[in-house]
């Protein structure tokens, strides 16, 4: 791999991951378009570090309270305020997460990996964005979520091992069917991110440094992505606080009826 394909599959790793658009179909259909060499889910993952020191820095005033929460939680044995239940709920919303990753580790890495599957997910997961988004009740806010919430949004993560669904997309799906508003389903998506997106690193990037021959562009590719999910993440919160996630899922419905006609001019 070339240091021009790490930055460029950084930098789509980066945007993707927090717009609701599938960043694991995105590194997967970029190689498949441009006929390069598929990087594999270790590379994918490895890129997912730089997401997380965004993520990490851009909540860090969030981070810092959440984890004096959870420091709480250990001492008192009690949960008490708004900060403690919020660490509760990336808790449980993290669980589904962790045992689908494990259990599906295999599947992910080889028939997920499908550029028909892809494009069927990125419709049908579009779809579901939409009618979420157009007909949920706009009233909840974060500060209003139950376990159940934290439950159902943490196994809506568990689709995304799929490429086409997206994590911030169908967790934000999830949390919009939910009743929350789309600031608070965003935030909570963007926070729950961070204890899986660590995990899979701490699995997957020795992997990728193994099979590493020049670690520039794996260096590259994370700091791109880094550097763009940032971006991704201070863009997307100010779009949303005005308009509506139709504008996503309509560019799902776009790229999966291209991918679709691609898999299909191609033969497979």
């Amino acid at each position: 791999m070339t240091v021009l394909q790490a930055v460029v599959l950084g930098i789509v790793q980066g945007l993707a991951e927090f717009l609701p658009i599938s960043s694991s179909a995105h590194l997967a259909l970029v190689p498949w378009l441009f006929g390069w060499k598929d990087p594999g889910l270790a590379f994918d993952v490895a890129l997912h570090v730089g997401t997380l020191v965004a993520v990490l820095w851009y909540f860090r005033a969030q981070w810092i309270e959440l984890v004096k929460a959870g420091w709480a939680i250990v001492t008192t044995r009690r949960v008490e305020g708004e900060q403690q239940w919020r660490a509760v709920y990336i808790v449980i919303a993290t669980i589904p997460g962790a045992i689908g990753g494990l259990l599906l580790d295999d599947y992910a890495e080889t028939v997920f990996r499908n550029p028909a599957i892809t494009g069927v997910a990125l419709i049908v997961m579009g779809t579901l964005l939409w009618a979420a988004d157009r007909f949920a009740r706009q009233d909840r806010s974060i500060s209003a979520m139950r376990w159940t919430d934290a439950l159902l949004i943490g196994l809506a993560q568990v689709c995304a091992l799929v490429p086409g669904v997206s994590r911030s997309g169908s967790t934000m799906t999830a949390a919009r069917g939910l009743g929350l508003d789309r600031t608070s389903a965003a935030v909570f998506s963007f926070l729950m991110s961070m204890p899986i997106t660590a995990a899979a690193a701490v699995l997957k990037v020795p992997e990728a440094v193994r099979a590493a021959t020049d670690y520039t562009p794996l260096v590259a590719g994370i700091v791109a992505a880094g550097i763009s999910s940032w971006l991704a993440i201070a863009v997307l919160l100010r779009f949303i606080s005005r308009h509506s996630f139709g504008v996503f899922a309509l560019y799902r419905w776009a790229l999966g009826l291209v991918v679709l006609w691609l898999v299909w001019q191609r033969g497979f």
